[in-house]
């Protein structure tokens, strides 16, 4: 599924609709249309996968790293199942490999429940 980039104006108007979408050469062009449930998600995916990646670097935070990643995965693979524009979806990678990295260092290190439960 490779994406190209028009350069801006070669789209043409749509007959059926009556409000064209801006034709733009971004790659991380927008519809023109808030997403507030995708881009919550974006963010939350984020700063879970932030959190899990820093914490992976500590051996005794291995409980909050592989939570986080865990979290962060699945949240971040519902964000991407109802995602609608690229800069959504490349926010939701970037969230997706960082809560990764940490859930796995995190499951490396004690996993989820290592010295909670004996």
């Amino acid at each position: 599924m490779a994406q190209t980039v028009r350069p801006a104006g070669s789209r043409t108007a749509s007959r059926s609709t009556s409000k064209a979408r801006p034709a733009t050469g971004s790659l991380f062009a927008t519809d023109g249309r808030p997403h507030p449930l995708q881009e919550v998600l974006m963010a939350v995916t984020g700063v879970l996968g932030v959190l899990a990646f820093v914490t992976a670097m500590f051996h005794s935070l291995h409980l909050i790293s592989s939570w986080a990643g865990l979290i962060g995965i699945l949240t971040g693979a519902y964000g991407q199942y109802i995602s609608r524009t690229t800069w959504e979806r490349f926010g939701l990678i970037m969230g997706i490999g960082a809560s990764a990295v940490g859930f796995y260092l995190g499951m490396a290190h004690g996993g989820l429940f290592g010295g909670v439960v004996t």
